[in-house]
């Protein structure tokens, strides 16, 4: 009796163990919100125990993080982020406004890398505390001065997610040269490679199962080879990222990491004012007044930007004159950051269910001043445009007229890359700025890789006053497909 009885107590306390190991290692809530339309990841982590929540690198649209938070039954009580950033406005203001919750923010970087607006400052090797999470600080500057790395403990295991947001990605690293490139700090991106590398070098000592979870993914200009996969470890990055590869050898990394980086958009430069100082906040997404007929004509002969966001294969059918035509897809809120100045006040051509879609869009790159929506183009009063669409065989025949400009609206990348022989390459987001290299006397086609970017630059330069153009639709994909050759 007493060999079961012993025996019998020896199971209980294993059980008892298991159960409470069980019960700590779910004290870490843990969460990665993922915004496809800017490839930008946030997170929120809390303790489930003690229900407070910090969330890390917000978008401009909070509902998102209220409704996890309300759903999980957390509190947020702490908001901080990565780094000053580029490539969207951070809603951390919005985010402390509608919780109360104290903001955590870097004061690395020197003078000109603090923000302009009441925080808490962050120091490598601060913590903020979270019940029993422990986020200790990083400092990894490189990609800018102030960038910094949470590293996540539970206080329980040894595991270590670290969250790097622009310092290190799966299968890449952070950009140095944005600083010089987006915000014209002159001689900033061989400095900032070289803080990057040694950023790296200290991070490469962490233990090898570190987990990684990044800022962003494939599709972010913040670097030239993200990948789409959303989270790795420090052993896996030290095997196939291209970037970790220069170990000592630190004048080959900065000639690595400074070659080929593509060109920002040119929103990156207010997106890293606006997120420094202080400005008007948006709490909910706003909603749009739909404008009958009078109130579309009053604001298109008041000069107002008409953005015509319907698809291009029924836009290039016809639209207002002076139109924009940028299609509601993925890279919406990019593209409209490179070609609307942020002064201009806009009307949006769009479908009714497609309008919340598009502002939360807009709101994330801070383009606010928008005037209102209509649905129905032919109601106006003025007589619609259509866009000249020409197939592959009247592009060959047009390849072989010396009278005719070819135009490649892709990037530079892109054309470096593989472009159809003779043709010229203006990138879309320069197009306007090189008007004068289009001859306005002789016909024009232009094309890209699918079709969208061309009608774009189809209607900057109608809004210009160019009349003789031709929009070869299918692009790059179409040329490929049907087999004909570029070159490099």
């Amino acid at each position: 009796m007493k060999s079961i009885f012993l025996k019998n107590s020896f199971l209980w306390l294993v059980a008892i163990f298991f159960l409470s190991n069980y019960s700590f290692a779910q004290t870490l809530f843990f969460e990665r919100i993922y915004d496809e339309t800017l490839s930008q990841a946030s997170y929120i982590v809390g303790d489930v125990q003690t229900k407070e929540a910090i969330v890390i690198d917000a978008q401009r649209d909070i509902d998102v993080y209220l409704k996890i938070a309300e759903q999980n039954n957390l509190k947020i009580t702490k908001i901080t982020e990565t780094h000053i950033h580029a490539d969207f406005l951070s809603g951390s203001r919005e985010l402390a406004a509608a919780t109360g919750a104290e903001m955590y923010l870097s004061n690395e970087g020197g003078k000109d890398w603090q923000y302009d607006f009441p925080h808490t400052s962050l120091k490598d090797s601060n913590t903020i505390k979270i019940g029993s999470i422990m986020l200790e600080v990083m400092h990894t500057p490189g990609h800018t001065p102030e960038s910094i790395t949470f590293l996540v403990r539970d206080g329980i295991s040894n595991s270590i997610k670290a969250i790097t947001g622009d310092f290190i990605f799966v299968g890449d690293v952070g950009r140095p040269d944005l600083l010089e490139k987006a915000a014209g700090q002159i001689g900033t991106q061989e400095i900032g490679a070289k803080q990057l590398y040694a950023s790296i070098e200290r991070f490469m000592k962490l233990p090898k199962d570190t987990e990684i979870w990044p800022g962003h993914g494939a599709g972010s200009f913040c670097g030239k080879s993200l990948s789409n996969i959303p989270q790795s470890t420090l052993k896996q990055e030290k095997l196939t990222n291209p970037a970790l590869q220069f170990s000592g050898k630190e004048t080959d990394f900065v000639n690595y990491i400074l070659k080929d980086q593509p060109a920002p958009p040119k929103y990156f430069a207010m997106m890293k004012h606006l997120n420094k100082v202080n400005r008007p906040l948006l709490v909910a997404v706003p909603k749009l007044t739909k404008l009958n007929k009078q109130e579309t004509d009053n604001a298109i002969q008041n000069g107002l930007i008409v953005i015509d966001t319907r698809p291009k294969s029924i836009s290039g059918k016809g639209f207002i004159p002076g139109s924009l035509l940028i299609e509601n897809m993925k890279t919406f809120s990019t593209f409209m950051g490179s070609l609307v100045d942020y002064q201009n006040q806009i009307i949006l051509v769009a479908e009714e269910n497609q309008i919340e879609d598009l502002t939360r869009k807009l709101m994330r790159i801070g383009i606010d001043n928008i005037y209102g929506y209509f649905t129905d183009v032919t109601s106006q009063s003025l007589p619609l445009q259509k866009a000249n669409i020409i197939d592959i065989e009247e592009l060959k025949s047009s390849l072989k007229n010396k009278d005719v400009q070819i135009i490649d609206v892709r990037s530079k990348n892109e054309y470096n890359n593989g472009h159809i022989k003779g043709v010229q390459n203006i990138a879309l987001t320069a197009l306007e700025q090189n008007l004068d290299k289009i001859q306005k006397d002789k016909p024009v086609v232009i094309h890209c890789q699918s079709g969208a970017r061309a009608a774009m630059a189809y209607s900057i330069l109608r809004k210009n006053g160019f009349e003789n153009i031709m929009n070869y639709s299918g692009g790059i994909n179409d040329w490929v497909e049907k087999k004909n050759e570029l070159v490099k």
